[in-house]
């Protein structure tokens, strides 16, 4: 495979950086794939730089450094020792930077790899930092960086508000085809229009890229997202984060692997090829996670393999996974319950897909070609009234 020569907004902030925010005090928010080219580190990057002056650094869900393996496990800040800089959880009992946390900066630095999914937290973390850089006359600048499955595919439910949540607090479809700094733009002009924000580009990077042709190192963005192929089929095998099958959490392939210790294999596959799903193939196999859901015990399941990534629809497939789950072992299957990413009252499958109509489609046995139907024409508005205005590359 032809590689390019993308360069993300890390890699040409230097050159590229808004005058008027010279010389000013700046927070980082990052994580561990916030790297270069040459897998250096923003924090690296930034503290060299005389274009501003770095005075704190910020965490997402996982934390700077990828501190916590296991999903929703919240962390405290400290003083980096490395730098002597304070860190600041936004992940903890605040994803909302405070007042205090903002004093000593003037425009906060966003430099974060998102996944391509609403669910994935980081894109709600910067949502609530330029909610409370507006709020405090802060400036925002996003270093931007591709989306690894590409910007040109939209698909799934767009939220509705009433199910706004930390795993989508505005309105995007689950496979929402946009980078951060386009998603930025988004939030912006639609939710914070008194904002000063700047978008620093990614250079090279055409909507039709995934990550494996930009000639970009791959760096975990999160400790479950160990690989492109992982990020691949994240948008429809989250959903399983809201029922009691284990999502592949505590195996080698989250999200690739799924199952449950009631579950046959074999016939769930041949369930499963009865959808014919596009540019997917499912492998019978049984598991053993070592935490998370089913811990120690043996689940029967199966492995999803891509075989052509541009026709797989990866909501569509999660759906068909729970659909079929639910129709071979109704006395086993469950939605989980609340709480759930700071969510305790609202079931979990709904703040995901962003609607209860996807859960009570599902629970009707309604077919999945007609569930497609409604999500396909929330994607196609959205894409004419919204996204499209805010597309930064061709």
């Amino acid at each position: 495979m032809v590689k390019n020569s993308v360069k993300t907004g890390l890699d040409v902030f230097e050159k590229n950086w808004p005058r008027k925010l010279k010389g000013l005090r700046a927070g980082l928010l990052v994580n561990p794939a916030s790297v270069n080219r040459r897998l250096k580190h923003a924090v690296d990057c930034l503290l060299e730089s005389e274009k501003f002056h770095l005075t704190a650094l910020f965490g997402p869900q996982h934390g700077i450094r990828g501190e916590t393996q296991d999903n929703m496990v919240e962390w405290k800040g400290f003083t980096d020792e490395k730098t002597g800089l304070p860190v600041y959880s936004l992940y903890s009992h605040t994803r909302k930077p405070e007042p205090f946390m903002l004093a000593d900066i003037d425009v906060m630095i966003i430099d974060m790899q998102d996944a391509g999914s609403r669910y994935y937290t980081f894109i709600w973390t910067m949502d609530l930092c330029m909610q409370a850089c507006r709020e405090a006359g802060r400036s925002v600048v996003v270093l931007d960086r591709p989306n690894p499955i590409g910007g040109a595919i939209t698909e799934g439910p767009v939220l509705d508000t009433a199910f706004a949540s930390f795993v989508g607090r505005r309105p995007l479809p689950v496979r929402h085809g946009m980078t951060a700094g386009e998603i930025a733009c988004y939030l912006k002009e639609e939710f914070y229009p008194a904002l000063d924000l700047h978008v620093i580009p990614v250079q090279g990077w055409r909507r039709k890229m995934w990550f494996d042709e930009t000639g970009l190192p791959w760096v975990m963005p999160s400790p479950n997202m160990p690989a492109l192929d992982t990020a691949a089929v994240y948008p429809g095998m989250c959903l399983l984060e809201g029922t009691n099958l284990s999502e592949g959490r505590g195996t080698t392939r989250p999200f690739e692997i799924f199952g449950a210790p009631f579950i046959r294999p074999e016939a769930l596959v041949k369930r499963l090829q009865e959808f014919r799903l596009p540019g997917v193939v499912f492998r019978p196999l049984f598991f053993q996670p070592t935490f998370q859901k089913h811990a120690g015990r043996l689940c029967g399941g199966a492995q999803i393999h891509v075989t052509n990534r541009e026709r797989f629809r990866p909501f569509k497939t999660g759906a068909a996974v729970i659909t079929a789950v639910l129709e071979l072992y109704p006395d086993h299957f469950r939605w989980k319950q609340p709480p759930y990413e700071y969510e305790t009252e609202k079931m979990p499958i709904d703040i995901l897909a962003g609607t209860d109509r996807f859960r009570r489609d599902v629970e009707a046995g309604r077919p999945l070609n007609e569930m497609e139907g409604w999500w396909k024409a929330q994607c196609l508005e959205f894409r004419r009234r919204k996204r499209r205005k805010y597309l930064i590359y061709h």
